[in-house]
């Protein structure tokens, strides 16, 4: 009935209209945020490319919903290649920032060739380690160069600039903050996806003496979405709060997360700045040329 090879630790056709129900209704959290995130682009000026970011963040979970739904090779694709297109949408923001013109076409270009090499060897191999180690690849460079240049570039700026040590200490903070928590929730959904898979007959078990509706708290790969989620959203607001502070947008921006706990954070204009709605319009490297390449 079904094409794709990948299988999951779950009761299947809890609806004949749903092939994995909570594997798919657990992906609502990719659209939640990801309209969220574009919303904040707009209302707030932020880089345009963080909005295609959003969108790619959007279409992961939608494919992922298409795929557990149906459980069909091509909604499989719709699923995984959209991870690999939104990391290489983080890239180019990363890579790109602050380069010239020429140099941002040409890394522009070489991640358009690299996520066209990855299509066509998955699409042919069919092999989920290749598309697991080329994702974990690319979000692992995009990571450590956004570390790199937050210690070697943004630190040093900061403490030039700031009215106090403990201004730049504390944007710095927060700036580690956030990049540890979204590490933390994807290794978190890792470890229950991993323990989903190796206590799979136990876990079934499990299921079976609790049933509906609580038995779905026990389904690791649903767990694995909303952890995944949280985490990819972490390193795209990351990313924003980076780029503003990079810019020198500190004075006119802040970084509104009351609790790590029971809220996400956001990027915004801080009470009483002129700065409500303006962007850098220059789509992370652009018109980086009047800026310090980093």
């Amino acid at each position: 009935m079904y094409g794709s090879k990948l299988t999951y630790c779950m009761v299947d056709n809890i609806t004949p209209y749903c092939a994995e129900f909570v594997n798919t209704v657990t992906n609502v959290i990719f659209i939640h945020l990801g309209i969220m995130g574009i919303r904040d682009c707009l209302r707030y000026g932020h880089d345009r490319v963080f909005i295609l970011s959003y969108l790619g963040y959007i279409i992961v979970g939608l494919g992922s919903m298409l795929f557990h739904a149906t459980l069909k090779y091509s909604m499989q694709l719709a699923d995984e290649l959209p991870m690999i297109y939104t990391t290489c949408i983080m890239a180019f923001a990363t890579f790109s920032y602050s380069r010239p013109r020429r140099l941002t076409v040409l890394i522009g270009l070489g991640l358009v060739a690299l996520a066209t090499f990855i299509t066509v060897y998955y699409h042919l191999s069919q092999n989920p380690v290749f598309h697991q180690v080329a994702y974990a690849s690319l979000t692992c460079a995009v990571v450590f160069r956004g570390m790199y240049v937050m210690e070697a570039h943004l630190r040093p700026a900061l403490n030039g600039r700031s009215e106090t040590p403990a201004h730049a200490a504390h944007i710095m903070k927060q700036m580690w903050k956030m990049a540890a928590t979204g590490i933390a929730l994807f290794l978190i959904g890792f470890f229950i996806w991993n323990m989903d898979n190796i206590y799979c007959g136990h876990l079934r078990s499990l299921r079976s003496s609790v049933l509906l509706p609580w038995a779905m708290v026990f389904e690791g790969h649903g767990w694995w979405h909303i952890f995944t989620g949280l985490g990819a959203y972490y390193f795209i607001i990351w990313r924003v709060w980076l780029t503003r502070c990079l810019d020198g947008s500190e004075r006119d921006f802040m970084l509104n997360w009351p609790s790590p706990f029971t809220s996400v954070p956001k990027v915004v204009p801080r009470p009483g700045s002129a700065r409500k709605t303006v962007g850098n319009g220059h789509a992370n490297g652009v018109n980086g040329s009047s800026k310090k390449a980093l």
